[in-house]
């Protein structure tokens, strides 16, 4: 089997299930933007497993097993409602980030100010992951006011981006890094 196919030569690429679409419709956008936060988060991975962050091997796991949801979530956003036969998320994968939101913020110490992203290199990168997330949240919202039923994909992304957030704290905790406090500007410009 060849990797490509010519079919999607045009602009247009195929549904799970059947049914073609653009390549510009807000579904394939939507997956997309999905595809790549997961994409990020590999990225994040390997920063992890290098010492940066993840010596307990489960926060990698765990971040492996969320790239393993996200796929399955993404299959689900590219296969029409009518065309499903297992729903990518249920309420215990929301529990689980939950649970591990609750975790982690038990370890850092209360947010009193924003922080900017940054830190160390494996927060920096769940930064950067959660910011992919929170656009791939705006894609299912889109979707979701078109009448799509993406209610669970929805809750999860947005229960991610959370879970990304705080995780980012607690790496800059475990390498010894302060938060970077943001600081408004004074009316000259300066910081």
């Amino acid at each position: 089997m060849k990797l490509y196919t010519r079919t999607g030569d045009c602009g247009e690429t195929g549904l799970i299930g059947g049914g073609r679409v653009g390549k510009d419709d807000l579904r394939v956008a939507t997956y997309g933007e999905v595809d790549e936060l997961n994409a990020v988060l590999g990225f994040a991975v390997v920063a992890g497993a290098a010492g940066q962050g993840c010596e307990q091997a489960s926060w990698c796991e765990r971040l492996q097993a969320i790239q393993d949801r996200l796929f399955v979530l993404g299959a689900e956003l590219a296969t029409p409602a009518d065309a499903r036969t297992v729903a990518a998320v249920e309420d215990w994968h929301i529990s689980d980030l939950e649970s591990w939101i609750d975790e982690a913020d038990g370890r850092v110490s209360p947010l009193k100010q924003f922080v900017l992203p940054g830190g160390c290199e494996f927060a920096a990168r769940l930064h950067l992951a959660r910011t992919v997330c929170r656009r791939a949240e705006r894609g299912v919202v889109a979707l979701h006011r078109g009448g799509a039923d993406v209610t669970m994909p929805l809750k999860y992304l947005n229960r991610l981006s959370d879970l990304l957030f705080i995780w980012a704290r607690l790496a800059n905790v475990k390498a010894g890094v302060s938060d970077i406090v943001w600081t408004a500007p004074s009316r000259s410009g300066k910081r």
